[in-house]
């Protein structure tokens, strides 16, 4: 729920209008001109890792700009997902950058 309400809070902060849907099963938030966000499970590999996933585009570069700048050091699947254990505390500032660069995708 902290995650779904960061994600709000960033659309807000941008101006962005936000869609919020199911894909897949997973709560996404759709914005018109950026890349989808979801929140999920993670993969099976990653189950041992994670409880729950911040799922982005995994065609585009935005988890690798993320763990070069402010999400240096969180863990990550691929190019596709942050993971995340249940009762962590959320680093929102990082997460912030991440979610403002997905939801404002196609502007740039």
């Amino acid at each position: 729920m902290a995650l779904r309400a960061l994600i709000h809070r960033v659309a807000l902060a941008e101006g962005v209008a936000l869609e919020e849907g199911l894909r897949w099963g997973q709560p996404a938030f759709l914005a018109a001109r950026g890349a989808s966000l979801r929140i999920g499970a993670p993969s099976k590999a990653m189950k041992e890792q994670a409880d729950f996933a911040l799922y982005v585009h995994c065609q585009t570069p935005l988890i690798a700009e993320f763990q070069s700048g402010p999400g240096a050091g969180m863990r990550v699947e691929g190019t596709r997902a942050v993971l995340f254990r249940q009762g962590e505390r959320l680093d929102e500032a990082a997460l912030a950058f991440l979610i403002r660069r997905a939801l404002t995708w196609h502007q740039r």
